[in-house]
């Protein structure tokens, strides 16, 4: 199959990768109703077509932290993408450079910074707080050796979700024999990842963790490793420790409430990602996209706001762009396009939301992306 969609290249992922690792990009935290309420409450905004308008120059380009983006679009740190094609986030960073958008690299990816940045292009870099202050001190030095440009810090997981589909694909909660032997047999029956990542993907390490466990060998010892320190004493105050460290642009990741949007403003941040961590935390809250009307009003003029979750063409894109938004965030959209065939696919991918955020500000009358508003929207349907 040729993937037209980002469905698509969710159907090839499906096939080409280990049910193990499929489940985990592809799955929310317990019913999973905040995943899907990202897609559809996205589906159900209703675009506003307009004709008879001079469309004959488009410009999708924009400009944040210092950055010209060729569109509004960036990667969303992933975990563990170097599992889902070989060293998989030094091919997503190079179809991301190749696009003019940037890339934000996961703590928990199997490369490390160094490595993805070698490729040529530095990405932002996404941290966790972790109660080892002196290991995040560590890694905040390496991100601004390697010339990271923006720190992504994520606050919405002091603790991690409870996800279902991990336990019964024996992602997590399997041990002994039988989740070994369940384990390889998902590989067996893949042959294509078992030659293309698991035979020369190797080392199948967390890279930029990497020194804090010596010893370790397995993917989930790491994955422990990260569980165990993550911090649940964290506050706002946080902030200015790591500004003892980066001096560099500080988003924050994993807002869903203008109070808390409010509070980002008076701790000095320079942007935030309206996002419920594409439903992969606590379930039943409200989508990312229903979050961000009230979050860009209430901040926009003081610092960047961006979103992620539920986010699958460029007519979405333009959709958030129609409400506030600066620029999305792709997360799973990147890992299924990774899974189903690498560096190539992601490149498609992008290529393909590129001409589909084209495509709707044409029929919407939107020469400029930049002037999105709620104009765009058909909000009586």
């Amino acid at each position: 199959m040729r993937a037209a969609s980002v469905s698509d290249y969710r159907e090839l992922a499906r096939r080409r990768l280990p049910k193990i690792f499929f489940e985990y990009i592809d799955g929310g935290s317990y019913a999973e109703a905040t995943l899907a309420r990202n897609v559809a409450d996205m589906e159900a905004i209703a675009l506003r077509q307009r004709v008879m308008r001079d469309m004959s120059s488009l410009d999708m380009s924009v400009t944040t932290l210092g950055q010209t983006m060729s569109m509004p679009v960036g990667l969303a740190p992933v975990g563990m993408a170097g599992m889902y094609a070989r060293r998989g986030e030094t091919q997503a960073a190079r179809a991301a450079a190749a696009a003019g958008v940037p890339m934000c690299l996961s703590t928990v990816s199997l490369c490390s910074l160094e490595e993805v940045a070698a490729t040529g292009v530095a990405p932002w870099f996404q941290l966790y707080v972790l109660k080892d202050r002196g290991f995040m001190r560590d890694l905040l030095g390496r991100a601004k050796a390697a010339g990271c440009p923006v720190l992504v810090f994520t606050v919405d997981l002091p603790t991690p979700g409870a996800r279902y589909r991990d336990v019964r694909s024996g992602f997590t909660g399997s041990s002994g024999l039988s989740g070994a032997l369940n384990t390889a047999w998902d590989g067996i029956t893949h042959p294509a990842w078992m030659w293309d990542v698991w035979a020369n993907g190797r080392p199948h390490v967390l890279g930029s963790v990497a020194k804090a466990i010596e010893g370790k060998g397995r993917v989930t010892d790491y994955l422990s490793w990260i569980a165990r320190n993550f911090d649940r004493s964290v506050t706002w105050k946080d902030l200015d420790w790591v500004r003892e460290v980066w001096d560099g642009p500080i988003v924050v990741k994993g807002v869903l409430d203008v109070a808390d949007a409010k509070d980002a403003v008076k701790a000095g941040a320079q942007g935030l990602v309206v996002s419920n961590h594409g439903g992969r935390q606590l379930d039943g809250v409200r989508s990312s996209i229903s979050a961000l009307p009230k979050i860009a009003q209430a901040v926009g003029s003081d610092l960047e706001v961006y979103m992620d979750g539920g986010v699958r063409s460029g007519l979405d894109v333009l959709k958030a762009m129609a409400l506030g938004a600066k620029a999305c965030l792709v997360g799973r959209a990147w890992a299924y396009a990774l899974g189903a065939g690498g560096e190539a696919q992601v490149a498609r991918m992008l290529a393909t939301l590129k001409s589909e955020l084209a495509v709707a500000m044409i029929l919407t009358g939107c020469a400029n992306v930049r002037d999105a508003g709620r104009e765009l929207l058909d909000l009586e349907s």
